[in-house]
């Protein structure tokens, strides 16, 4: 059996570990000139690490990985978790996406990726499925996964009309630098004035991660640099996070990261006779909770145990698909009500409720797919 890989990040590189694992023969196509990621690092969460784990790259990732415990803090400094959760539900690993993404694409074997490669379309037949590439070259497989992000080709021709939309007013700036004399605990999230969130903590590495980002934002005309000092100012009252602003002002311009935030709409459905979206091409979310990676991580898992489980792969789809579409309804309600949050308390009952349903409900619904 083969299986045609569009997109080479995260995602995508994890699927192919994990059918490589069960015996598929795997290519991964990925439109960079190099397997590479866009962003300084990312959260996962209990189920993504199991999940590697299971795959035999979990320890490699733990040797990378930073143990975080959040917090989250007023525009005041004054610093807030929900009563009633555990120390559990407030705990993540950050990973370098650079760091994990070579590692991920070492597990695959760079014998089975190929960059400057895009999947442009599809044609299904009764028993494979033609794959076309973007140099005009017809590949065959038994299946084809859709792990090409929030604007998805894949997508787009499995689902006309159900492309990545605006959330509206939502910015996002971030960096990674070399650590200097911040307080080496930083400070996890701010939740300030204006609807404006950020922070930043320590990575692999001796390197220190920030972020900032705004709901219902006035379009930037600025600098990257100059607007996200606007919004640090707003996390900030009394000097008490000075740390964070020192972070932005020596961070050079190049190194910093702008993105208005895209989501996919909930869609109608995941799959067809020989295709599947995953990950962010099937629920790109806005990443104020941090979650996308690991929740893309978990599809992983539930898409091969349903084809490892069932006895024909139409079967193993639907069995995916049931799986995951109500999953995200939930996750859906759960993340607005994080975005909605007005302060620092609300955000902490808001969030913890989210991690817990996603470390106990979301990673059984995981495991039983």
């Amino acid at each position: 059996m083969r299986v045609i890989i569009a997109g080479g990040g995260i995602v995508g590189l994890s699927a192919g570990i994990a059918f490589k694992t069960i015996g598929w023969d795997v290519l991964v196509c990925e439109q960079a000139p190099e397997i590479r990621a866009a962003g300084a690092a990312i959260g996962l969460w209990r189920n993504a690490l199991d999940v590697f784990d299971e795959l035999g790259v979990g320890e490699a990732i733990h040797a990378i990985g930073m143990p975080i415990e959040t917090w989250f803090y007023d525009a005041a400094g004054a610093r807030y978790r929900a009563p009633g959760f555990a120390l559990a539900d407030h705990a993540f690993t950050l990973v370098p996406r650079p760091e994990l993404n070579r590692l991920l694409a070492d597990a695959v074997g760079r014998a089975n990726i190929r960059v400057d490669t895009r999947v442009v379309g599809f044609d299904e037949q009764a028993d494979h499925i033609d794959v076309t590439l973007n140099d005009g070259t017809l590949e065959r497989a038994d299946l084809l996964l859709g792990a090409d992000g929030a604007y998805s080709a894949v997508r787009a021709q499995l689902l006309p009309g159900h492309a990545a939309r605006e959330h509206s007013g939502h910015h996002v700036w971030r960096g990674m630098l070399a650590a200097g004399d911040e307080p080496a605990e930083g400070s996890v999230l701010t939740v300030g004035h204006r609807r404006t969130r950020g922070g930043y903590t320590r990575t692999y590495g001796d390197q220190v991660v920030w972020m900032v980002n705004q709901f219902d934002s006035a379009t930037p005309a600025g600098t990257k640099k100059d607007e996200a000092l606007i919004r640090a100012a707003h996390l900030n009252d009394n000097g008490w996070n000075d740390a964070l602003v020192k972070l932005i002002e020596r961070t050079p311009e190049a190194q910093i990261l702008h993105n208005p935030i895209m989501f996919v709409p909930p869609l109608p459905r995941w799959t067809a006779a020989r295709v599947a979206l995953i990950g962010d091409a099937a629920h790109a979310l806005s990443p104020h909770i941090s979650a996308g990676g690991t929740l893309g991580v978990e599809d992983v898992r539930v898409l091969v145990n349903a084809v490892t489980k069932q006895g024909d792969l139409a079967a193993a789809l639907s069995a995916y698909e049931a799986n995951r579409i109500p999953h995200y309804t939930r996750v859906h309600e759960l993340a607005y009500a994080v975005e909605l949050a007005r302060d620092a308390h609300e955000y902490a009952r808001e969030y913890a409720t989210f991690s817990h349903w996603m470390l106990n409900d979301g990673y059984r619904a995981s495991r039983a797919g």
